[in-house]
């Protein structure tokens, strides 16, 4: 009984090609090891990420909603290319891993900080508390280019660019378009980065896109997907 539960377990498995998100999984291990020890080595200097701008633009505690809800972002954005559209998904990930290399690449070299952070909060509420545990969690070194601003701009092309008719409605690229913009502005109101932090990360989106959607640049498991049709075929 327990083999043919497990027989048709990897049946569906490989069915479903759910083998193509090993890349990121591996690759997500492999990230934030790295990203670790960037953090936590001793660095005797840091480049100061600002622009003149960046102190015009004023403190808006209310984002920070927008900000942490980039986690759910990224995630549900990701869980549902993967079920409902492989190819998109596959350019997802690749776009993903492509750029946040290069953050590390970049956070390794030329280590970064930011020093927009308020000494003091001007009003006590809920908001600016969960704004206090946010910067007491995460430090404001390596922050460019910005990876909440990267990635919310990824899942954004993703979904914008699947050619699933569902998806290319007005209601769902509003919610998406919404969102992810509301996203990116959080991490200046928020002041957890500069605005060249996301003028990069922007700049960063248009030069992967180029390579994945213009050039066709993909990771795409050809290889799995040989090794299940050729089983498939020989079944």
């Amino acid at each position: 009984m327990k083999g043919n539960v497990w027989e048709s377990v990897k049946k569906w498995f490989y069915e479903k090609k759910c083998y193509h998100i090993f890349p990121l999984l591996i690759y997500m291990t492999l990230y934030l090891f790295w990203f670790h020890l960037v953090e936590m080595i001793p660095r005797s200097w840091y480049f100061s990420i600002t622009m003149p701008f960046d102190y015009l633009i004023p403190f808006c505690e209310y984002f920070v909603i927008f900000y942490l809800s980039w986690f759910g972002f990224v995630a549900a954005g990701l869980v549902f290319m993967f079920f409902y559209d492989r190819d998109s998904f596959d350019q997802l990930q690749t776009m993903l891993m492509i750029g946040m290399t290069l953050f590390l690449v970049l956070s390794t070299i030329l280590p970064n900080r930011q020093p927009l952070r308020l000494l003091e909060m001007p009003r006590d509420n809920i908001f600016t508390r969960m704004i206090i545990v946010l910067w007491r969690t995460d430090t404001p070194t390596n922050v460019w280019p910005s990876i909440h601003v990267y990635n919310s701009a990824v899942i954004a092309i993703a979904f914008f660019k699947s050619k699933k008719k569902k998806l290319q409605t007005l209601p769902v690229r509003l919610l998406i378009g919404i969102w992810s913009a509301g996203i990116i502005a959080s991490t200046a109101f928020v002041k957890q980065h500069s605005l060249f932090d996301i003028i990069s990360a922007l700049a960063l989106t248009v030069i992967v896109y180029i390579v994945v959607y213009t050039y066709g640049k993909v990771y795409h498991c050809k290889k799995w997907d040989a090794m299940w049709e050729a089983k498939t075929k020989g079944a």
